[in-house]
């Protein structure tokens, strides 16, 4: 049984007890949170899709880490000629979270 849920304006396909990150949210480690914007439930072979969002499915997960980063990502800016180079780095907050169960 998997779900597509959206979850801070991103699509994720989970299933019970998989991991996943997600951009940080304003919780704590330990807590529960549930999600309802779930677009596509299927069961076994049993598909349902919502419009927008599929009528009394959530999907219960809980946090694990609330202080990990994502890998560096290098922005290069350069103009040709002109001398100019300009090199910044980004590493994103995340959440991590395991998911509890998909309820449908």
């Amino acid at each position: 049984m998997y779900a597509i849920v959206e979850m801070q304006g991103q699509q994720f396909r989970v299933e019970a007890g998989k991991k996943l990150f997600i951009n940080r949210m304003d919780t704590e480690a330990g807590a529960t949170v549930e999600f309802e914007k779930v677009l596509l439930v299927d069961k076994d072979g049993a598909v349902k899709v919502g419009a927008p969002y599929v009528k009394g499915a959530k999907v219960v997960c809980e946090i694990i880490d609330n202080e990990s980063r994502g890998e560096k990502i290098l922005v290069f800016h350069k103009k040709r000629r002109k001398g100019y180079r300009k090199l910044n780095g980004h590493r994103q907050d995340l959440t991590n979270l395991v998911v509890k169960e998909i309820v449908c």
